[in-house]
């Protein structure tokens, strides 16, 4: 680690609240800087969750839909759960949505999110980073708040050499020595808004930063090199299957997916091999098959390749039942394969 000399630990947070005082970014779940509003953890909490593995433009939509329907974190705790996981379909990493009612319920049953974050910890699916945001930004507490752009910040910041995900613990270290015990919520934020609008990934904007006379990056020339990566190990590819009838009637033929594992809890055409489950090895029901064609999706850690099989028939299913299918409450691998099949067999 090189630090710049001289550098001022309380100067880089003063200069960029000042910033940000003028730069925030505006955000449905915010309070806007120096408002005196008090944000509403229940909307930080969301938003943070919603956040991970995606990004704001994806996530405002959603955010929007959620909070018109269960404005507050007792009516999410009372909503069932198959309305939940439908408002989440399309956002992806589904364990988040089931562990989004569990805590609103456990925060409806304590009266209320904690203040602290040590005892947010504690809660169903909140971790330390998420702890870190709510404790900071709902509670002004002098937590520290570490993202993927408070990662790159600090890594240009103190030019740290060290790769991800090798340097996370000293990044994380040298983000907690630049908190401030004031606004630690809004600094936080400040960092979070540098990294994604000036401090971004490729060509940043050096030229306009408030940080940059600060910055040991800046100062020998690393900055569009930092942070360094190790090289990630190639996914691998799975092979598999979904079987997608369609009653004439106009149903889908749909199963509920296991709570645990891969698209938990949610609503799903009947498949084989992409997830490892041995419950299918043949057609759910019997038809006339008609291969249309692979998709291919992407998870965290391995390739989806699946072939599309689709069918209209009457006949019963051994598994699952026909229901009305609306495709913007199917997870995204489900939607693909619609897609593909409704557009074959709607036309006939």
């Amino acid at each position: 680690m090189t630090l710049k000399t001289g550098l001022n630990m309380h100067g880089e947070a003063a200069t960029l609240l000042a910033w940000y005082d003028v730069n925030a970014r505006t955000m449905p779940w915010r309070s806007p800087p120096r408002s005196g509003i008090r944000p509403d953890p229940y909307r930080i909490w969301l938003s943070e969750v919603m956040l991970q593995q995606t990004t704001v433009a994806a996530v405002r939509a959603y955010f929007t839909r959620f909070t018109a329907r269960w404005p507050t974190v007792s009516d999410l705790a009372a909503a069932q759960d198959a309305d939940v996981m439908a408002e989440w379909a399309g956002l992806g990493y589904y364990a988040r949505a089931r562990n989004l009612l569990k805590c609103a319920r456990a925060v409806r049953a304590r009266g209320g999110f904690p203040t602290d974050y040590a005892t947010l910890l504690t809660l169903p699916g909140i971790g330390p980073y998420t702890a870190a945001a709510v404790a900071s930004i709902a509670f002004d507490q002098p937590a520290t708040v570490v993202d993927g752009n408070v990662e790159r910040v600090m890594s240009r910041l103190f030019n740290v050499q060290t790769p991800l995900p090798q340097a996370k613990p000293e990044l994380t270290t040298l983000a907690a020595s630049l908190t401030p015990q004031t606004r630690p919520g809004d600094y936080a934020q400040a960092v979070m808004d540098l990294g994604a609008t000036i401090c971004t990934p490729r060509n940043p904007a050096c030229g306009i930063c408030p940080l940059r006379q600060f910055c040991a990056a800046w100062d020998v020339g690393t900055q569009t090199t930092l942070p360094r990566k190790s090289p990630k190990p190639e996914k691998p590819t799975r092979i598999g299957a979904l079987w997608l009838a369609r009653h004439p009637n106009g149903d889908w033929l749909v199963e509920a997916r296991p709570e645990k594992g891969l698209l938990g809890g949610m609503t799903g055409f009947p498949g084989m091999g992409w997830d490892k489950s041995t419950a299918h090895d043949a057609p759910p029901i019997t038809a006339n098959w008609e291969n249309l064609g692979k998709i291919r999706h992407t998870f965290t850690h391995f390739h989806a390749d699946l072939t599309v099989l689709a069918a209209t028939t009457t006949a019963a299913p051994n598994h699952g039942m026909f229901q009305p299918v609306n495709p913007e409450n199917l997870p995204t691998l489900m939607r693909k394969a619609y897609d593909l099949a409704s557009g074959t067999l709607l036309k006939r």
